[in-house]
C-alpha cells in the first residue's frame, strides 16, 4: 500500500529522473564486456536458482556474444572435431564455449569413427537445461544429404550410391545417406535377370527424380550407360549396310526370337531366321550373353528397327543335298512336326520332305498322321518326288510294304467269310478292315436279318470285330462290298412255312406309329400292323406292351415284310355270322319275324362300324 501510496504521488519530474536511470542501467548492460559478464556471474547461484538473473541481461548478452568467436546459432550445420570417444559417446568440438555429445548410434554406418575426424553436426540447442550444449551428426547428415541430392538432380551430377538391399521392383540404393529407390529397369539396358549380384555394392548414379512432398528419391544406372552409349549407337547406325556382319551379344530370348544387342544398338533375329532346320524355341540354337556373329537382312527407314539373321551366315541345306539322290530312293529322317495333312521329316539338317496322310497307308480310309508317326520318331520313307529349284520333297512309307490290293482276288474271293475290325461308320453303314489298307462298307441294310437298324452305332461300336462275308469286290476301284447278316442262316427261311397268310399267331405291340404298329411275334420276328388294322372288337385301339392275336394278312421274304391285322380275327368272325344267319333266313319256309330282322340289321351295322 506503501508503494502504491507513493507512485500516487510521484511528480513528473520523479518519473523522468526514473526512466533516465533505467536507460543509463541498459547502456551500462550492453556496454558491458563478454568477458567481464562471464568472470563476474554466479553459475552456480543460477543454477541453484539462488539468484536470479534478469532475462533482459541475458537476451543482451546474447547480442553481444553475436558475431564474436565460439558464438553459434540453433538449427545451423558446421563441422566438428571428434576429440574423445567413449564406448557410447563421441565428444565434439565445433569451437564453442563448450563441447557437444553425440551417440555413437548416429555413427553406425561408419564403424571407423577415430579421434580427430572432422564430421558434421547440427546445432540442435545451445544449451539444454543443464547448460550443455546439443548437437546432431544424424540430422546434419539428413540436411546435407537433401542439399547434395537437390544440387546433384539441378547439375545432373554423378554421384555413388551403395546398395543396400533388394526391394520389389528394384533396389534400395544409400545415397549421401538418403534411401533413394533404384527401379530394375534402371539398372542397365539390357533386362537383369539376378539383382542380387549388386547388392552390397558401391555404384555410379543419376538422380532422375525427386518428390519432396514425399521425401522420395528415384536413381538410375541405365542412364549413364545410355548416355555412353549414344554417341556409339549414332555411329554404329550411320554404318549399317544390308549384307554386313556383325558380332552381338544375345539380350533377350523370345517364343517369336532373339534380340541381340550389336553395341548399343538392338536387332531382332526372327526365330525362322535363326537355323535353316525346323525348331520349336530359340533356346534351342542360342542363349542368353552368347557372343555370335548375324548379318543385316534389313532395317526401317530411320534405322530403328533392325532384322538380323543368323543361319544366313551358313551354306543353305538344299545345295549340301546328296546329288545323287533321286525319286524311288530310300532315305532315313527324323519327324520334325506333324499336321492334319501329313509329317514333316528331317532327312538332313535343314532339309525336310512331306509325308501326306494318304501315303502313310494302303487303306483308303484316311487317318490322323498321329495315328501313325509320332514328333522325333526315326522313320525311313521312299521319296516320291524331288524338286531342287523349289526345294520341296515328298515322301511315302506306305511304298515300303507291298500293295493289299495286288492278290486281293487270292484273299478276298466274293462269298469268303472273314472277321475284320470296325474302324467307323455313316449313317448308311459300317467301315471294316479286313487288314492293313484293306477296308470295306457293310451298308445298314445288311447287319441283321431280322432287327430294323436306325443306325449303325446302335448295332457295333468302333473297335468291336465283326464277321463279314464278301458281296462284291471291285479291284480297280479298290472297293469291297460287305455283309454281316449273310454270315448267318436267313431265319425267313424257316419262316416261310410258319407264318402262312390268314394264319393266327400271339405277339405283343412293341411300339406305334403314326401309320400302324410294330409287334414282336417271338425273338426273331418283327410285323407291321397298318394303322386300320389295330381296332379292337370293343372299337379302342390296341396300347404299346399289349398282347393280342394277329392274323397273317401278307409274307414277303425277299423284302423280309411281314403285315398282319388284329381287326381282321373279329371281323371275319362277324361276316360268318352275317352270312350265316342271311342264309337261314332266305332257307327258311317259314316268315320271318320281326324280331330276326332287327338282329341281322344290328349285325351288319357293328360289321360296317356305326355301332361299336
Amino acid at each position: 500500500m506503501a508503494e502504491k501510496a507513493k507512485k500516487e504521488v510521484a511528480t513528473p519530474e520523479v518519473e523522468a529522473t526514473e526512466t533516465e536511470n533505467k536507460t543509463a542501467a541498459k547502456q551500462e548492460v550492453k556496454a558491458q564486456d563478454p568477458q567481464e559478464f562471464l568472470a563476474n556471474f554466479d553459475w552456480h547461484k543460477y543454477e541453484e536458482g539462488i539468484e536470479a538473473v534478469d532475462e533482459k541481461k541475458l537476451e543482451a548478452f546474447d547480442k553481444a556474444l553475436e558475431g564474436t568467436v565460439g558464438f553459434v546459432d540453433e538449427r545451423q550445420v558446421i563441422d566438428g572435431t571428434v576429440v574423445r570417444l567413449t564406448e557410447r559417446e563421441a565428444i565434439i568440438d565445433i569451437n564453442s564455449k563448450s563441447e557437444g555429445v553425440i551417440s555413437l548410434n548416429e555413427f553406425r554406418y561408419n564403424p571407423g569413427l577415430a579421434e580427430g575426424d572432422t564430421v558434421e553436426v547440427l546445432v540442435d540447442k545451445r544449451e539444454d537445461a543443464t547448460g550443455q550444449l546439443v548437437l546432431s551428426h544424424k540430422k546434419a547428415r539428413v540436411i546435407k544429404a537433401w542439399e547434395r541430392v537437390n544440387k546433384a538432380h539441378e547439375t545432373q551430377e554423378v554421384v555413388n550410391g551403395f546398395v543396400k538391399c533388394r526391394t520389389r521392383g528394384g533396389m534400395i540404393v544409400d545415397v549421401f545417406g538418403i534411401e533413394a529407390f533404384l527401379p530394375g529397369s534402371q539398372i542397365d539396358v539390357k533386362p537383369i535377370r539376378d539383382y542380387d549380384q549388386y547388392v552390397e555394392k558401391t555404384m555410379e548414379f543419376k538422380v532422375v527424380k525427386i518428390n519432396h512432398e514425399f521425401k522420395n528419391v528415384v536413381v538410375s544406372h541405365k542412364a549413364l550407360i545410355e548416355a555412353d552409349l549414344e554417341e556409339q549407337k549414332k555411329e554404329i547406325i550411320g554404318q549399317l549396310e544390308k549384307g554386313q556382319v556383325l558380332e552381338g551379344i544375345v539380350k533377350n530370348v523370345t517364343s517369336y526370337g532373339v534380340f541381340v544387342d550389336l553395341g548399343g544398338v538392338d536387332g531382332l533375329v526372327h526365330i525362322t531366321d535363326l537355323s535353316w532346320s525346323r525348331i520349336n524355341h530359340p533356346s534351342e540354337v542360342v542363349e542368353l550373353d552368347q557372343k555370335l556373329n548375324v548379318v543385316i537382312l534389313d532395317f526401317d527407314d530411320n534405322k530403328s528397327r533392325i532384322q538380323l539373321g543368323l543361319k544366313q551366315l551358313s551354306k543353305h541345306p538344299w545345295e549340301a543335298l546328296d546329288e545323287n539322290l533321286k525319286v524311288g530312293d530310300k532315305v532315313k529322317g527324323k519327324v520334325a512336326i506333324i499336321a492334319d495333312y501329313g509329317a514333316f521329316i528331317e532327312v538332313s539338317e535343314g532339309v525336310e520332305g512331306l509325308i501326306h496322310v494318304s501315303e502313310m497307308s494302303w487303306s483308303t480310309h484316311l487317318r490322323s498322321a498321329q495315328d501313325f508317326v509320332k514328333v522325333g520318331d526315326e522313320i525311313e520313307a521312299q521319296i516320291l518326288t524331288l524338286d531342287r529349284e523349289d526345294r520341296k520333297m515328298s515322301l511315302g512309307i506306305k511304298q515300303l510294304h507291298p500293295d493289299p490290293w495286288t492278290d486281293i482276288t487270292t484273299k478276298y474271293p466274293v462269298g469268303s467269310k472273314h472277321t475284320g475290325t470296325v474302324r467307323n461308320y455313316t449313317n448308311f453303314g459300317v467301315f471294316v478292315e479286313l487288314e492293313e489298307g484293306i477296308d470295306g462298307l457293310v451298308y445298314i441294310s445288311d447287319l441283321s436279318w431280322t432287327s430294323k437298324v436306325k443306325h449303325p452305332s446302335d448295332f457295333v461300336k468302333v473297335g468291336d470285330k465283326l464277321d463279314v462275308q464278301v458281296l462284291e469286290l471291285d479291284v480297280e476301284g479298290r472297293k469291297l462290298n460287305l455283309g454281316h447278316k449273310q454270315t448267318t442262316e436267313n431265319p425267313w427261311d424257316k419262316h416261310e412255312d410258319t407264318y402262312t397268310v390268314d394264319s393266327v399267331h400271339k405277339g405283343i405291340v412293341k411300339e406305334k406309329t403314326d401309320k400302324g404298329a410294330i409287334v414282336t411275334l417271338n425273338e426273331e420276328v418283327e410285323a407291321f400292323v397298318p394303322a386300320r388294322h389295330m381296332e379292337k372288337e370293343d372299337g379302342t385301339k390296341m396300347d404299346k406292351g399289349e398282347a393280342l392275336e394277329f392274323k397273317v394278312l401278307e409274307f414277303n421274304k425277299e423284302y423280309r415284310r411281314l403285315v398282319i391285322s388284329h381287326t381282321s380275327i373279329f371281323r371275319e368272325q362277324e361276316e360268318k355270322s352275317f352270312k350265316a344267319a342271311k342264309k337261314k333266313m332266305s332257307d327258311s319256309n317259314e316268315k320271318s319275324t320281326l324280331g330276326d330282322i332287327s338282329a341281322l340289321a344290328d349285325l351288319k351295322d357293328k360289321m360296317d362300324g356305326k355301332k361299336k
